[in-house]
């Protein structure tokens, strides 16, 4: 339970960790479960399309992606993810929008917490995604710094919606489903940076570059180690990256966004839910299928009006990110 402290050190530091929030058995098996039939599924499929050069059934999850991610030069990230992509949205983009996920966002004890943050109007945001970061070495020299495989540079959430959203109350809430280690490659926070103001984002072709500008990153870098039941939860303002795998293990991650119901969420193309309400319980969304339903039809309307979103603020050819 979120105490009274609890808040005044998440107001200071922009950041809390909320250790056994979630039950490993009742909260975090059942995705695990249902990630390691998804990838079954997947691995058959692209056997038989010649993507892969075997099904690796033997293989126990962890071992199963990396062979995967060798074999796909990391490109089976958005086949797993819970989001759409930014560019490139195609009619057969895939996703992955499964009950078992679907109950995590619901989780009664994540939204307990949530509510104390943000109130008991609660908008399940749609800037969400799933990362599943094989060893470093699994991985080609261009996916390395890819956020959903790699290295996640540093960044602020509010830099990456757009600007009608920066009046919302925005929270961030990051769960691992594995251990979080320095070696694994866990976030890394920048304590009472939320205080900053909002800095500098780059987004061009080379990696090396985009996340935030040099001259705005955080003194006080604080790794947040963290184990599977644990929840972190950020401001939007919160500086944050993570580090490289380079353990022998895959790292693996939600991280979620809520914000008070009626509230801008930064993506407007992108489907969101009410996740809780008070004032109008049959609001809630409850059903999964629906959920997945929303996503294809926001793929569907983006690929049919040939519209490309503007996802983010930030002009690529700024001189600080040269």
């Amino acid at each position: 339970m979120i105490q009274n402290q609890d808040i005044k050190q998440f107001e200071e530091d922009g950041y809390l960790i909320a250790e056994n929030l979630l039950d490993f058995d009742q909260d975090i098996r059942p995705v695990i479960d249902e990630y390691d039939d998804l990838l079954d599924e997947l691995a058959t499929k692209w056997y038989e399309e010649g993507r892969i050069s075997s099904t690796y059934q033997n293989l126990p999850f962890s071992q199963k992606i990396s062979q995967i991610a060798r074999d796909t030069d990391g490109l089976y990230t958005q086949a797993l993810d819970i989001s759409l992509p930014q560019k490139d949205i195609s009619n057969e983009t895939p996703m992955h929008h499964g009950p078992a996920v679907f109950q995590l966002l619901r989780n009664d004890r994540l939204l307990d917490a949530v509510e104390v943050f943000i109130g008991p109007e609660i908008f399940s945001n749609p800037v969400q995604h799933v990362r599943i970061k094989p060893p470093e070495n699994c991985l080609p020299e261009e996916i390395r710094k890819s956020s959903l495989a790699g290295q996640t540079l540093w960044h602020q959430d509010q830099g990456v919606v757009t600007e009608e959203a920066d009046e919302s109350n925005i929270l961030t809430v990051w769960i691992p489903m594995t251990d979080a280690t320095e070696q694994n490659g866990c976030l890394v926070v920048g304590r009472g940076s939320h205080k900053d103001g909002l800095g500098l984002h780059c987004y061009t072709n080379n990696p090396e570059k985009n996340g935030l500008s040099n001259q705005y990153l955080p003194e006080d870098q604080v790794p947040i180690i963290m184990n599977p039941g644990d929840v972190l939860f950020m401001t939007k303002m919160t500086k944050h990256s993570s580090l490289p795998n380079v353990s022998e293990d895959i790292r693996w991650s939600f991280d979620l966004r809520y914000n008070p119901t009626g509230e801008a969420t930064g993506r407007r193309w992108f489907p969101g839910f009410v996740a809780r309400s008070k004032s109008d319980p049959d609001a809630e969304l409850h059903d999964p299928f629906v959920w997945g339903q929303r996503w294809d039809a926001a793929r569907e309307q983006l690929f049919d009006s040939g519209v490309n979103p503007q996802f983010q603020r930030w002009d690529p050819n700024d001189p600080l990110c040269a």
